[in-house]
């Protein structure tokens, strides 16, 4: 009877981590991650690797501030250094302004070619765009 508890807790608590964490896949459907509602980024190992925070700063597992990405679309490094735009349809650009790639309204990632890098359904185009382009 113990071992039933423990295992229904078990499926119990990983139905409810599925219900508030959004897989990010490659172009073959493979999982490569995890970002959870609360912006919590985890490895496909559930290993957390960064949080998005409310205020558009960005942390490793550490807390140590990696990055920021400002109300614009701006997206900065650790030292406040523009690395890149994201803008509000999902092109995501270098520091020089040339697109990098995109972020589609269904979660479809594409490279600058349009090539299809990966699928990120679910999340903010913001996020998606970080995780796949800046994010190292």
């Amino acid at each position: 009877m113990k071992r039933l508890v423990i295992f229904l807790t078990a499926v119990l608590a990983l139905a409810c981590f599925s219900a508030h964490a959004q897989r990010v896949t490659n172009s073959s459907f493979s999982t490569i991650g995890y970002i959870k509602d609360d912006g919590t980024v985890q490895s496909s190992s559930f290993r957390t690797i960064a949080y998005f925070k409310g205020n558009g700063t960005i942390q490793d597992a550490s807390f140590r501030t990696i990055g920021y990405i400002k109300d614009n679309g701006t997206v900065q490094d650790a030292s406040f250094r523009t690395i890149g735009y994201i803008k509000g349809d999902g092109t995501v650009q270098d520091s020089s302004f040339r697109t990098i790639g995109y972020v589609k309204s269904d979660g479809t990632v594409q490279n600058s070619s349009f090539r299809t890098i990966g699928y990120a359904k679910g999340i903010r185009r913001r996020w998606a765009a970080f995780y796949f382009f800046f994010l190292d």
